[in-house]
């Protein structure tokens, strides 16, 4: 299991209440599902997404 990487604490706090911990979990979700979660943006969710891709992983719902 991989960590969350640094985001800032709004947004890692955010993830952490829904009970999102790892990346595994994070790819598990949609990006719109996350920018719904207070705290959570959009370079949140630029830093998350470089960090799935370069563990050959993505969001939930991604074509790519």
């Amino acid at each position: 299991m991989t960590a969350l990487p640094r985001i800032g604490r709004p947004a890692t706090q955010a993830l952490k209440l829904q009970g999102i911990t790892t990346l595994e979990v994070v790819a598990e979700r949609s990006e719109r599902e996350l920018l719904a979660l207070h705290g959570v943006g959009p370079k949140a969710i630029l830093i998350l997404r470089t960090e799935l891709e370069a563990r050959g992983l993505q969001f939930a719902g991604s074509d790519r």
